[in-house]
């Protein structure tokens, strides 16, 4: 068994992908879902961890811990996403645990808490972060009420592009958020970054459907290539998920 964690370090976990040969680039994974997050972003994917108690499944640490020794040598790597999971207490002592016990170890992060993603890299903890990028800073209101959350979003950039050896960022592409304008600007704040991954928007499953009632939000193929020709004149690649 596992040793015992300590109540006020676990992490809030409410789902496991027991295998993936996507999340993870170039490696088999599994991929940790955490419950809770500090944004609110319409075209969430994952709305039952969003809320902390939105969902009702809760995962044991020690139960985490335990299928992860269990596939030490089927599995190559460990994503953490959510949810946020740098609003989890536990987080850097939970990556250490897992690069313990020999895996690569990758991040998904919102980037707007600069200081966790510091440490986590400091200490050689994480080995791969993807951060999603949602709009320019000034368009962060659709997400978060958080004032000074531009400045959070650019130092967690800097970090990451001067610190991690493997990182990528991504925006998920609604019309109702971003624009070719939106896009170029983003791509000029990570100029020099790949991968920088422009993620379709689907309709289904979404935290907050009523945000899509009226008009398209989804970008055609022609119009996704138009905004890969356009960032991609910024960063060292560009793709189309």
């Amino acid at each position: 068994m596992s040793p015992v964690i300590h109540k006020a370090m676990e992490i809030r976990f409410g789902g496991i992908q027991k295998s993936s040969l996507i999340d993870y680039p170039g490696k088999v994974s599994c991929v940790l879902f955490v419950q809770g997050c500090n944004f609110r972003c319409p075209f969430c994917h994952n709305p039952e961890f969003v809320l902390p108690n939105m969902f009702m499944q809760r995962l044991d640490n020690d139960f985490v811990l335990d299928f992860l020794k269990s596939r030490q040598g089927l599995l190559d790597g460990v994503v953490i996403s959510g949810g946020e999971p740098t609003l989890q207490a536990g987080l850097l002592r939970f990556c250490e645990q897992v690069k313990n016990l020999g895996y690569f170890v990758k991040l998904d992060t919102n980037g707007s808490r600069p200081q966790v993603l510091e440490e986590l890299l400091s200490e050689a903890l994480v080995a791969y972060i993807a951060m999603n990028i949602k709009s320019t800073p000034s368009n962060y209101s659709f997400f978060t009420p958080h004032n000074s959350i531009s400045d959070l979003i650019k130092r967690s950039i800097e970090i990451i592009m001067a610190y991690s050896h493997a990182y990528e960022f991504r925006t998920t592409c609604v019309k109702a958020i971003v624009s070719d304008t939106i896009i170029e600007d983003i791509a000029k704040s990570i100029s020099n970054a790949q991968p920088y991954a422009l993620q379709r928007f689907k309709k289904e499953k979404v935290l907050k459907p009523e945000f899509f009632e009226h008009g398209d939000n989804e970008f055609s193929d022609e119009e996704m290539e138009q905004l890969r020709t356009i960032a991609g004149q910024w960063v060292q690649q560009c793709v189309v998920r």
